[in-house]
């Protein structure tokens, strides 16, 4: 089955018991038990069949043995982390979601896991990174906010070399763009909020797992954690994913044409999308990515305000997250990655004049527009 079809027939697609052509939600917290033991379903936390439907959606789309759905993308990676144990050491990727730094510096080392963070592109700092007591490499390709890609096969290989976890963040990708999997890695996780949600409306965490005894390991600890995606955001998760195929034919296809206006901009310093030829990870992107993604980062020219520009916009809206049909705009310093001490944010490049538009669905001309009149406003200041 192609991947498109798999979004719509992946999984459970429908009601096996009417033949409805929508799965039910099924809020139920308990299920009736004719034989103790003997059910399949016993209380929702442990599982339900509308959070089921979709976790099974998700791993026919990555190609996994499982999925997991969880109440956020920072639950799934929380939960992620609980797999291992005070002393327990992870190379990570020095360019990931503010989030994520915040979750690791604030409340993963106070519990006694350490981390070395670097540049996973650089795969001999991967190596030297790597100790007796380390456990994973955790990393994301694209990354947020700078779009570096990481060379998913050649980090891989690196962790099994040295009996280590592999985990990658697929969010800025997807499914459609990138399969993980593929390159024999562990575990794939995914902001599902973004691109497979799709509309704005639902917060939840994707995980999928290459093999099923992992897979039984975190279903585990998905249970005992509790941080379980609900019964109607499966279903709001489940009815997104189907329109994934036809959203990013569009994302990529505006993206395309915001990075060629950005690129003749004269208060634009620089742009950060792996589809740019001139771009140094440009190489790695069109081997392993089917297309190169909605999401472009630019730096303004120095001393230019990006507040001014990003609150001038009319059609684009400035908001936190990305991978929705509305085309969203931010300033990763003041807002995404805020959490991350200057110092750090700007060693790893992220400038105050840093700007993340994740491309939207709407007509190119009135994206292109829109920008154009934002930018002609700070030519008036």
């Amino acid at each position: 089955m192609e991947f498109n079809t798999k979004l719509i027939h992946g999984g459970t697609s429908m009601d096996e018991t009417t033949g409805g052509m929508s799965v039910p939600i099924h809020m139920a917290t308990t299920f009736q038990q004719k034989k103790i033991g003997q059910s399949k379903y016993d209380y929702s936390r442990s599982a339900n069949p509308t959070r089921e439907a979709v976790e099974e959606l998700i791993a026919d789309l990555e190609g996994g043995a499982a999925g997991l759905a969880f109440a956020s993308g920072s639950a799934a990676i929380n939960t992620i982390f609980s797999l291992f144990s005070a002393g327990d050491h992870f190379v990570v990727g020095n360019d990931v979601y503010g989030g994520t730094f915040r979750l690791i510096d604030s409340v993963l080392k106070r519990l006694g896991l350490t981390f070395t963070v670097v540049d996973t592109r650089d795969l001999t700092a991967v190596k030297q990174a790597i100790t007796p007591k380390t456990k994973a490499i955790y990393l994301e390709t694209p990354t947020n906010p700078l779009l570096r890609v990481t060379d998913v096969k050649a980090v891989t290989e690196i962790a099994h070399e040295n009996n280590l976890l592999s985990i990658i963040d697929n969010t800025f990708s997807s499914p459609y763009i990138q399969r993980p999997i593929e390159f024999d890695v562990d575990i794939v996780i995914h902001s599902a909020s973004k691109y497979l949600g799709g509309h704005s409306d639902v917060i939840a965490g994707l995980v999928v797992t290459k093999d099923a005894q992992l897979a039984e390991e975190l279903r585990f600890l998905q249970n005992a954690i509790g941080a379980i995606l609900s019964p109607h955001d499966s279903w709001l998760l489940q009815r997104g994913m189907k329109t994934l195929g036809l959203r990013m034919r569009a994302h990529l296809q505006n993206a395309d044409a915001v990075f060629d206006y950005l690129s003749k901009q004269e208060m634009v310093e620089k742009i950060y999308y792996p589809g740019d030829p001139e771009n140094e990870d440009f190489t790695i992107a069109k081997k392993q990515m089917n297309g190169f993604g909605a999401m472009i980062s630019f730096e303004l020219q120095e001393g230019l305000d990006p507040s001014a520009f990003v609150e001038q916009l009319q059609v684009i809206t400035l908001a936190e997250s990305l991978g929705a049909v509305e085309s969203l705009i931010e300033i990763p310093a003041l807002m995404t990655h805020g959490s991350i001490p200057r110092a750090t944010r700007i060693a790893n490049g992220i400038k105050d004049e840093l700007i993340r538009l994740s491309v939207g669905v709407e007509d190119p001309k009135d994206l292109l527009a829109d920008l154009e009149q934002s930018f002609n406003h700070l030519k008036g200041k």
